[in-house]
């Protein structure tokens, strides 16, 4: 009996120490006060679409459009009516200094409410190592449409170069009780080798396959084995956007005007944290 019960003990010890395989490798906890830290960050700045057709203008150490308070980092998008860059809209897009290949991916956020309004947490190659956009590769974290305060998204893009590119993810993925620009919630993705996956507060919502040929089947093939491009590292960006692709003229009308942003309830994204961990 004492054999059994050691064997049985053992056993849930394998399980457990396996379950704690996975290491803090960096964080941002955003204690700090002021703009992001040039340490760690660097802001990508310009107002020309972003191949998106986005409206607004990213700025650099900018304290009105994004800076750290009560422990969290402030990205605001703000109305410019006499102009910024040639835009109206004026936010902030921020990229880590560092990058990695595979792990698990944690933000805690609270997400901007209004109309157009596109927040973003998303990892992009640090090379273009197969190749210029999307044959490299996207990972979206989570997406949102600020007027759709309980869905959120996941993906990938992938496959060749634009056009020849395609995607695969959750789609809308709508979660009844929950208002995103309300409470903070904690988007996490766990990337393998052979596998994705997107969960929220802790619950897995979406898994990709990726131990397979990730070419679109249109186009040059820039890659030679499964897996790729995601096989090579990332780096985080942060960002909210306006209007643009994201938003469709026959499901969401034309793009945002001054007046309409006027009137936006929650202009911010609140980050409380990013954090990367890896086995």
């Amino acid at each position: 009996m004492k054999l059994i019960l050691l064997l049985v003990a053992s056993a849930a010890y394998i399980c457990s120490t396996g379950a704690q395989e996975y290491k803090l490798v960096w964080a941002d906890e955003f204690n700090g006060a002021g703009v992001l830290n040039d340490c760690e960050w660097k802001y990508e700045m310009g107002g020309d679409g972003w191949g998106n057709n986005e409206l607004e203008f990213y700025t650099s150490h900018r304290p009105e459009n994004g800076h750290q308070e009560n422990g969290s980092l402030v990205i605001r998008v703000n109305v410019e009516p006499s102009g910024y860059g040639g835009r109206q809209f004026t936010s902030v897009r921020a990229i880590t200094a560092k990058a990695w290949t595979y792990g698990k991916f944690e933000a805690r956020a609270r997400l901007p409410k209004g109309k157009q309004l596109w927040p973003a947490i998303w990892m992009m190659p640090q090379n273009s190592y197969y190749g210029i956009w999307a044959a490299s590769g996207e990972i979206d974290l989570m997406e949102n449409r600020g007027t759709q305060n309980n869905v959120i998204q996941g993906s990938i893009h992938y496959g060749g170069t634009w056009p020849n590119n395609q995607y695969s993810g959750s789609g809308e993925k709508e979660f009844a009780g929950i208002d995103f620009s309300r409470d903070f919630h904690t988007f996490t993705f766990e990337w393998e080798k052979t596998e994705m996956r997107w969960s929220l507060d802790g619950k897995v919502y979406h898994t990709e396959n990726i131990n397979k040929s990730m070419w679109s089947g249109k186009g040059v093939n820039p890659y030679t084995a499964n897996g790729q491009p995601f096989d090579r590292p990332f780096f985080f960006v942060i960002n909210i956007a306006v209007s643009g692709s994201f938003f469709p003229a026959d499901k969401y009308g034309p793009p945002v005007t001054v007046d309409e942003a006027k009137k936006w309830e929650k202009p911010t994204m609140e980050i409380d944290y990013l954090r990367v961990y890896q086995k």
